[in-house]
């Protein structure tokens, strides 16, 4: 039988390397030990170098393990946006042989409660701004051990103390909290900093990181990555792109929330293992300043995604940025639109690479090769990964019929924390995890994606899952039925859009919305609303989402109330999140207008 009509499956080529590491410790300490006079994370103007990173993490496991009742395999959610705390916080606690939880620095009460209790979280680090949010949900949770810190604590004197002056007394960006337990982080590191940390003898197959995600349902899952998962897509990422980076030469802009798992393991695990320079930026919403920090800083390495692309591309100071030195531009968590890779080539005179995975991968699992990329497709496997696509029987499809995508390899998650039903839907016995995501392999073994399996709404790169959105707003007392789906749309690639039966004609599209906003982060919260005096419904009574995703009208302001424009904001931006409350959102205020295009990540 030919290839053209037999069961396909694509291999990427052999990882090397896998055998020389068993915990991401081990990668990290030997990088600190060859870059250690090279710089690691700059951010709002400081640079902590490599000898830093490996200093003051080992400060903070030195607390965790000689101040705290914590063992090996606890777990600590770092609650932070991008700072320099972050890095030295995971590091700290991966030393510590604790579990890493990410956390939304922004999420409500409600998602704080549920990740937490969901993950048994014992430890938590939480930035100050966020820190009254905490103290409403602490005694619902089994964390025993609180952190704060503020915006510039890694911050020399007296540029610390300015800035988290201005913070806290001039934009009023600490809301008043009492947590009388908590310590902060400036002490814990002076207190570990008398003490030793004790190695811990962390193996592959322990788990290094909760990554929540909604998996192929709404329901916030833990996806449990190993060292082993980690370290591989490190690997995997080193040797795809090592023809086209130097060792401890590049710069790399990192614009995306180090809670994301695409930036947690591009920037803080692979830049890392190959002793790059990371300039993390804590508010991109900030376009101004983001461009004036591009402006002083010569990157050579842009990770983003299509939003942000998009919005830099509209300025003409960013257009009037030196560009000469930029060696790769990588796109990931959501599609790369062909008109903003057209844009970014033209504005900057370089394309951009894209590539596709999961949090349950990693992430990354298929990419363009820098030197052969095709616009509008996810590129091919990483190496030591493998991909098919296959019927609804999950048998294996030749190239170029449609099917569910695939993944086989070493990045993929030991399974779903603490559900072994919902993990067993996912990964089947031989190790295929199935993605929800239709795909063809294209007859040069490059993957196109061509739908989505799933109804998970896709946000600006974030994973919106409408079973979460309808049990949030059938609570609402007017709201009879609900129905949440995702419309295109030019900014965030998709947007949630409800279709609410409601009790009578009483009730208001912005009020429901605002109703949301207390109970979901920014990105979830709806932008159109749609009443309807009934929902489609299949013979069994379940509501059609996908008839109502796939009317023609979707999207038409005239027949439904466009909630950005009634409050007078942008929703659902690239981190998820309405502002950055670390820099710029007074505590209180309501929605400002805006005439910028912006992309906020917190």
């Amino acid at each position: 039988m030919s290839d053209s009509v037999s069961p396909c499956i694509e291999t990427g080529a052999p990882l090397d390397g896998m055998e020389a590491f068993e915990s991401i410790n081990d990668i990290i300490a030997e990088a600190c030990r060859r870059f250690a006079d090279k710089p690691a994370f700059s951010c709002l103007g400081h640079t902590l170098h490599y000898r830093d990173i490996d200093r003051l993490s080992g400060h903070f496991a030195a607390w965790l393990q000689q101040k705290t009742d914590l063992e090996p395999g606890d777990r600590i959610a770092i609650q932070l946006p991008n700072v320099l705390q972050f890095p030295v916080a995971v590091f700290g606690a991966l030393r510590a042989g604790l579990v890493v939880v990410n956390t939304n620095p922004l999420y409500t009460e409600r998602e704080m409660r549920h990740q937490f209790r969901d993950a048994g979280v014992k430890a938590v680090l939480v930035l100050a701004n966020m820190a009254h949010k905490l103290e409403k949900v602490l005694d619902q949770t089994d964390i025993r051990h609180v952190y704060v810190t503020e915006m510039a604590d890694l911050h020399p004197w007296p540029k610390r103390s300015l800035i988290n002056g201005v913070v806290r007394h001039v934009k009023k960006l600490v809301p008043a909290y009492s947590l009388p337990a908590a310590v902060s982080f400036r002490e814990v590191l002076k207190a570990g900093s008398r003490h030793s940390a004790e190695v811990v003898a962390s193996r592959g197959d322990d788990v290094a990181a909760l990554q929540y995600t909604g998996g192929t349902t709404g329901v916030a899952k833990g996806a449990m990555l190993t060292h082993r998962n980690l370290i591989a897509n490190m690997l995997q990422t080193q040797q795809l792109l090592g023809k086209t980076l130097e060792e401890g030469i590049e710069t790399i802009v990192a614009p995306l929330p180090c809670y994301h798992i695409y930036t947690f393991t591009v920037n803080c695990l692979f830049a890392m293992t190959t002793g790059q320079h990371n300039i993390l930026i804590p508010n991109p919403r900030d376009i101004a300043g983001f461009v004036k920090t591009l402006s002083k800083t010569p990157f050579t390495v842009f990770v983003g995604l299509n939003t942000l692309f998009n919005a830099l591309c509209q300025r003409d100071d960013f257009k009037a940025l030196d560009f000469s030195r930029l060696k790769l531009t990588i796109s990931g968590g959501m599609a790369l639109t062909q008109t903003v890779a057209q844009r970014w080539e033209q504005a900057t005179g370089h394309g951009i690479v894209e590539g596709y995975g999961l949090t349950e991968t990693s992430p990354i699992a298929l990419v363009n090769p820098p030197d052969a990329a095709q616009i509008g497709t996810i590129g091919k496997p990483v190496p030591g990964t493998s991909i098919q696509v296959v019927d609804d029987d999950g048998r294996a499809l030749p190239r170029g019929e449609r099917g569910e995508l695939c993944i086989k390899g070493p990045q993929v998650m030991k399974g779903y924390w603490n559900r072994p039903e919902d993990t067993a839907k996912t990964i089947d016995d031989d190790g295929w995890l199935r993605t929800g995501d239709m795909a063809i392999i294209q007859d040069d073994g490059y993957v196109k994606i061509v739908d989505r399996k799933k109804d998970m709404i896709l946000v600006s790169g974030f994973n919106v899952y409408p079973n979460e959105i309808e049990e949030v707003v059938a609570s609402h007392p007017d709201v009879v039925e609900v129905a949440a789906v995702g419309v295109p749309d030019e900014e965030t690639g998709e947007a949630v859009k409800l279709f609410v039966v409601a009790r009578d004609g009483s009730l208001d599209p912005q009020a429901l919305r605002q109703w949301c906003k207390k109970e979901m982060t920014g990105y979830k919260v709806p932008k159109f609303v749609e009443l309807r005096d009934e929902l489609p419904k299949s013979n069994v009574g379940k509501v059609l989402r996908r008839e109502l995703r796939d009317e023609p009208s979707n999207g038409d302001s005239s027949r439904s109330e466009k909630l950005d424009d009634l409050a007078g904001e942008k929703t659902g931006d690239m981190a998820g999140e309405k502002t950055d409350a670390t820099v710029d959102e007074k505590p209180g205020d309501g929605p400002t207008k805006t005439s910028r295009s912006s992309s906020d990540v917190s």
